[in-house]
This record gives structure tokens, sequence and C-alpha cells, in this order.
């Protein structure tokens, strides 16, 4: 038994919330914010998951193998970003990879028969936090992380 994980889909104007059952077994969709600047964002998703009582936060980094390197990626901006959360924040914080969860929710989002223009970020936290729970319960990742993995 691990608590319960806030899943995050990080984004410019939105940001994505899912939540664990305290096996960490399952995820589900918990709220999309509204961007409102960085200081407002952390503290919204702190006092969130202090609600829950909230053992950690699952961050999905986007990835894309095809990036030049030298060239700054939302990636880059949102590991800067997580960097700049885990200063305020008490609880781990565990980055990992989002590649494809968009489609993932797209899918999802049709199942739950939700209208296209309706924005999917909750479904994405969710996809991202399933994902590690998976890899949790196949033994392919620990909470907390150690400090090498974050």
């Amino acid at each position: 038994m691990i608590g319960r994980l806030i899943g995050v889909d990080h984004g410019q104007k939105r940001i994505g919330l899912a939540i664990s059952d305290a096996l960490g077994l399952s995820a589900r969709e918990l709220a999309i914010l509204q961007s409102r600047g960085e200081r407002e964002d952390f503290a919204a998703i702190l006092a969130i998951a202090a609600r829950e009582n909230a053992a950690g936060i699952v961050v999905g980094l986007p990835q894309n193998p095809n990036a030049p390197p030298g060239i700054m990626t939302q990636a880059d901006i949102v590991r800067d970003w997580i960097a700049r959360m885990r200063r305020v924040s008490h609880l781990p914080i565990v980055e990992v990879s989002e590649y494809l969860t968009s489609d993932e929710a797209r899918g999802l989002a049709r199942q739950l028969k939700r209208s296209p223009r309706q924005p999917i970020d909750d479904l994405a936290a969710r996809v991202i936090l399933q994902a590690y729970l998976d890899a949790l319960s196949y033994g392919s990742a620990t909470f907390p992380p150690s400090e090498s993995s974050d």
C-alpha cells in the first residue's frame, strides 16, 4: 500500500489532475485547473493533494524522440516546472513519460461519450497515473522514487 497519488498532465493553459485509490491500483480523473501562474497552480495542486491525503505526485513528461539536440523542448519546459514545484512541495514528485497519452485520453473520452470539444486534460492525467501504477505493480518502478531517478 503506497497511499494515494496525484497524477498531473501539465499544460500552459490547463492542468489535468487524476487521483489513485489508496492501494495504488487504479486511477480516476479528478479535475482540470485553468493555469493561473506557477504560484497559484502549485498552491492549488498542493491543496488538492493535502485534501486527498496524497503520498506523492506523478507528472507526465512529454517525450519527443525526434527533437533535435540543443533545442528547448516541451519536456525541458515541464522538467523546469517540476524542479520549481519540488522547491515548494514536501511530497515526492515522480516524472513519467506521457508518450501517446493524448491518443489514449481521446479514446477514453469517446468511451465516456464526452463531447469532442470538451477538454481531456484530466483523462490524460488519469492515463499518465495509471501507467505509473501499472509500472509499480509490475515492479518496473518504485515509490517513493530513489534520489537518482528524479
